[in-house]
């Protein structure tokens, strides 16, 4: 019986094909950065309304976010869509040579023009059979911006936006399909600030004291100490302010962003510690102000092993994106823009045994496929502690496709992408009906979820006082994926 209502939904998914297509194509066209989604989220929300939905702008006081709710009654699905692009990825469609756009500086090079719309359409689909089965229930699209370093999600959790959602649903963009292996990393972002004290380089150098002197000290003693924390942390920086372009002044000023990650809260809040020490001591060495501000924080993944089994079968039932020959010589265009380590790389993080010559992954990966340690991080982390949460992976382009790179963005637009951007929406609107058909399913989710939180309360990493940093697009920005 339910495997005929996911076949319902799946024809609702495909009556959407050409206008979600096109959804996900604009939004590629705007590559607007975290936080600055005007347009996307303005598109976004017109769809939601043309759909039906009854529709809640500025969500979280968060003026690019956006969430639509249609249905009554039974539980409520959360599905979770994002829309913003990343700086310095501009790249012309369909073309697998490097050809940044000129008018353009930011580039969809993780696919969120995609994962957005394919959100919505399965969100819409399911609205519709809803609708036309008169099943109880309630489908939420959350429209999240920032996921590249705003860590929007994790805002929206503190205001309280998910607190009655039963199950959270998303997806991701990328060179394979399966099921997201709950595995990613929670990070923060913090801004050092210094400030000394301007000075002639040369005929008073002694009355100067330099900010980007601490900088750099600082930078010295974080990459001494990578010797000493786990393996799998990471840390990393970019200079958002170097003092100015005159060597001959002493700079009075400097900024520096730092990107702390680690395993879990407990042991990035441990580095965390560590690194405002190394930046204090480097203050107290060229004696100048320090202050720090907190940009952003994620927590890491927590997995749902009902839900991931669930939308596995799921998947199993659906089979893979179904490419075509033109989606192989498209693939082909693209091999040259790949190396064999990339592609080697990727089989490892699939958790598979390579298979030499295939550039499209047509297949599901096993749900056992265990894939390499190295992570990433998803502000998806904080919705899965207060929700059970699941996600799927979408097949969206060739095996070796680099993460945040113009030759993701390239394959944005092209037929294999909007293939996995339906068959993901498939994969969604499937597993929301397994949900609203099985209470024990249901039960036994919510019940996971408990025990996973039981000895570890959650507590959003996000500072009370820290505000959605609606300027990031105006500065440096690395994406924390």
């Amino acid at each position: 019986m339910t495997v005929q209502k996911e076949r319902e939904v799946w024809s609702l998914v495909d009556s959407r094909r050409q206008r979600y297509t096109e959804l996900s194509d604009r939004i590629w066209s705007y590559a607007e950065l975290a936080y600055a989604e005007h347009r996307s989220a303005a598109d976004i929300e017109a769809v939601l309304r043309a759909e039906g939905f009854r529709v809640e702008a500025n969500v979280a006081g968060i003026p690019t976010a956006v969430m639509g709710e249609a249905g009554s009654g039974g539980p409520v699905i959360a599905i979770l869509g994002e829309y913003d692009a990343l700086p310095g990825l501009s790249q012309e469609a369909g073309n697998p040579l490097h050809m940044p756009l000129p008018d353009q500086c930011g580039g969809h090079g993780c696919g969120h023009n995609l994962l957005g719309s394919g959100a919505l359409m399965a969100a819409s689909s399911l609205k519709e059979w809803l609708e036309r089965t008169g099943t109880p229930g309630r489908v939420r699209f959350y429209g999240c911006p920032a996921e590249e370093g705003g860590a929007a999600k994790g805002f929206m959790v503190r205001a309280g936006v998910f607190r009655d959602v039963d199950v959270a649903i998303s997806w991701h963009p990328g060179p394979w399909t399966g099921v997201w292996e709950a595995h990613s990393l929670a990070n923060t972002r913090i801004d050092f600030s210094f400030t000394g004290r301007a000075a002639h380089a040369a005929t008073a150098p002694h009355l100067g004291r330099s900010a980007l002197d601490a900088v750099e000290l600082m930078n010295v003693g974080v990459n001494y100490m990578r010797e000493h924390m786990p393996s799998d942390a990471r840390i990393h920086y970019a200079y958002l302010d170097a003092g100015g372009i005159a060597p001959n002044v002493v700079q009075a000023r400097a900024k520096v962003r730092y990107l702390i990650r680690a395993a879990d809260l407990p042991e990035m809040n441990r580095l965390v510690a560590r690194v405002r020490k190394i930046a204090q001591g480097a203050a107290l060495m060229t004696e100048t102000e320090l202050e720090t501000k907190v940009i952003s924080a994620v927590s890491n993944l927590l997995a749902n092993e009902p839900l991931e089994r669930a939308m596995y079968e799921v998947m199993t039932r659906l089979g893979g994106p179904g490419f075509d020959m033109r989606d192989q010589a498209d693939a082909e265009r693209f091999r040259r823009s790949v190396t064999d380590q990339d592609i080697a790389s990727t089989w490892k993080r699939i958790g598979m045994p390579a298979q030499p010559g295939k550039l499209l992954a047509d297949m599901v990966v096993p749900l056992e496929a265990k894939s390499s340690t190295m992570a990433g991080s998803t502000d998806v982390g904080d919705v899965s502690w207060v929700v059970p949460t699941v996600q799927a992976r979408g097949a969206t382009c060739i095996l070796g496709t680099p993460g945040h790179s113009w030759q993701l963005t390239a394959q944005g637009k092209l037929p294999m992408a909007h293939k996995g951007m339906v068959h993901a929406a498939k994969v969604m609107a499937g597993t929301a009906i397994e949900v609203l058909s099985d209470p024990g399913l249901l039960a036994r989710a919510k019940a996971d979820h408990a025990a996973r939180t039981k000895a570890t309360p959650y507590v959003c990493p996000i500072p009370d006082d820290v505000e959605p940093p609606f300027d990031m697009s105006k500065g440096a920005t690395v994406g924390a994926a």
